[in-house]
């Protein structure tokens, strides 16, 4: 299980203060480094099976991840693929969907998933055969057969799947060989008596809703709507498999409360009444009141915060 991490928020405000350029170079070299101890595990057990399996919560960062990861791969000498498994859903049919117990759609269920195409397409890539990656329009919620991509793996080459149900058992079980990662912002930030002040589940909250705002068409009020049963979905179907991992990773960076209050805070502030859950709303915007700023410049583009404000050099369409 990933350890979480507790920071004191007036040691952030100082080091954000005193030196928020080295601050940011910091926090990002601690991360690297953990990317760095995952790909030692991918070579150490790529001989038992080309698939990397990489899954983590809404807003943990997982395709910058496996971006940093590819690229890490590459820097060594072994040629790696990145394919998130969002390709793999069904064509949407309300019909047959699962549910929620109030009869809402299940959108984080992982019978969402075209779970047998996945297991079939590990094996031939496992025996050295072609397989064909369907690409979903989010748009049309539709899976397209003829937009696909051809794959193939050499005797030197992975393949990095990246998805919320990526450690699921349906999908993991059947390939024990292959290497697992488990990714999450693990980072809660407390005042000086002691007292938590800033949650970790905000963290990731905070990056959708800027994200989500700015790049994916969704304002404020739905993504924090949808963020209840984001939740319930992570409890069902992630939680039970992230200690299946053989890497844990956490994506957190102490320095990113400070420099999401300029983005998030005004999406907070805006919000219609009658928003989601007003009351913890209210508590994000509190707490956010307790960080300093910190300018956004320092931050490079290979961060794993580009990913949720743009500005990275990574290609997320």
């Amino acid at each position: 299980m990933i350890k979480t991490q507790k920071l004191k928020i007036s040691e952030v405000n100082a080091r954000a203060v005193a030196d928020p350029e080295g601050f940011i170079t910091q926090s990002e070299a601690d991360y690297s480094f953990q990317i760095d101890n995952a790909v030692q595990t991918i070579i150490d057990r790529m001989k038992g099976s080309p698939i990397v399996m990489l899954s983590g919560p809404s807003g943990s960062g997982k395709t910058t991840s496996a971006f940093r990861l590819k690229e890490k791969l590459i820097a060594t000498g072994i040629t790696a693929h990145t394919i998130s498994l969002d390709n793999y859903f069904h064509t949407l049919d309300i019909r047959r969907a699962p549910r929620t117990p109030n009869g809402d759609l299940d959108l984080e269920s992982p019978l969402c998933l075209d779970i047998e195409l996945i297991n079939e397409h590990f094996d031939s890539l496992q025996s050295g055969e072609e397989i064909k990656i369907p690409r979903y329009d989010f748009i049309r919620k539709e899976r397209s057969a003829s937009r696909c991509t051809k794959l193939s793996l050499g005797p030197n080459e992975i393949a990095i799947f990246e998805g919320i149900h990526a450690l699921n058992d349906q999908i993991s079980g059947p390939h024990p060989l292959a290497t697992r990662l488990y990714i999450s912002a693990s980072t809660d930030f407390y005042d000086d008596v002691g007292t938590k002040v800033f949650d970790r589940t905000w963290l990731r909250l905070m990056r959708r809703v800027v994200r989500d705002n700015s790049f994916r068409g969704s304002d404020a009020a739905y993504t924090i709507e949808m963020w209840k049963n984001v939740l319930r979905g992570e409890h069902l179907y992630i939680d039970p498999y992230k200690d299946k991992a053989d890497v844990l990773i956490n994506s957190a960076m102490p320095y990113e409360v400070c420099l999401f209050k300029h983005f998030a805070e005004p999406l907070f502030r805006a919000l219609p009444e009658g928003s989601g859950p007003a009351e913890e709303i209210e508590e994000i915007v509190l707490a956010l009141e307790k960080f300093v700023d910190i300018p956004v410049y320092p931050v490079p583009g290979n961060s794993i915060i580009r990913e949720f404000i743009g500005g990275s050099i990574y290609d997320y369409s």
